[in-house]
């Protein structure tokens, strides 16, 4: 592939839409536009001119009745001003192996609307959700998070642990039962864990595990291992100065590593 181009959804609460395109640029993306909703539906924008779609962090529609619960209706029911329906031009970005990622809102927005995680390829098909973290509280900390080398994930290849920040009040990952959790784990859709920094092994104990995610679930992609959504903000750590501890030399792989795998793997490298 020549040009990479990266497009990042803004709009109805979206807070850290050009963090995340600055991190891309920084990844090597040729391109990272930010693109208010309303684009899309209007058909100024088409999503078959990108290559790599991004969903940011933020509070879609002030998390009124529940995260992203509302942008994933407009997602699923409208159709652009050319007629076409926004779920068609989603699934043929998906068809076409393109990546897609979620960021915190956008994490949650994936899981609502059923892209993540698509257990048996069924897309569009609500299998697990994101609640109120155990500790009733917004949680706003940096955070360990230990990558799956078993997972088809492109962006997490290669990878070892990583430090992030989260901020988030709804970061627990439920699963409609107790089969789909064990699913998630058996087919390896968990794509990256809390992990306590001492062991090097996933954790449900807070504060490591922020909201009480089962096996420490930081972040889920699906079989094809090009979508991947993530509570943690990756395009919060992009420079070195970012990390707390950057003063003492206590400094690990920083987030943007995830772009830069996005970027390497649409140019087949």
């Amino acid at each position: 592939m020549g040009a990479v181009n990266t497009l990042v959804i803004t709009g109805y609460g979206t807070n850290s839409h050009l963090e995340t395109a600055h991190a891309a640029r920084l990844a090597g993306a040729d391109r990272a536009d930010v693109v208010h909703f309303s684009d899309i539906v209007a058909a100024r924008v088409r999503l078959e001119d990108y290559h790599f779609l991004v969903f940011p962090g933020g509070f879609l529609d002030g998390d009124d009745l529940g995260a992203a619960q509302t942008a994933s209706l407009r997602w699923r029911y409208l159709k652009d001003d050319a007629g076409t329906p926004l779920l068609q031009s989603l699934t043929r970005f998906l068809d076409d192996g393109k990546l897609v990622l979620g960021i915190c809102n956008g994490f949650q927005l994936l899981v609502k609307l059923g892209v993540l995680p698509a257990l048996d390829n069924a897309r569009f098909e609500r299998q697990v959700s994101l609640s109120h973290n155990d500790s009733a509280r917004y949680e706003d900390r940096w955070v360990r998070l230990l990558p799956n080398k078993n997972s088809p994930c492109v962006f997490t290849r290669g990878l070892d642990m990583l430090a992030m920040p989260v901020r988030h009040g709804e970061g627990k990952l439920v699963t409609r039962d107790a089969a789909t959790l064990q699913r998630l784990q058996e087919e390896n859709l968990i794509a990256l864990q809390y992990a306590d920094p001492a062991t090097g092994r996933p954790t449900e104990a807070y504060p490591l595990n922020p909201n009480g995610s089962p096996l420490g679930i930081a972040g889920l992609t699906d079989p094809s291992g090009r979508v991947l959504g993530l509570m943690p903000h990756p395009e919060a750590f992009h420079h070195v100065t970012n990390h707390p501890a950057w003063t003492r030399g206590e400094v690990d792989a920083p987030g943007t590593m995830l772009f830069v795998n996005a970027v390497n793997y649409l140019r087949g490298l």
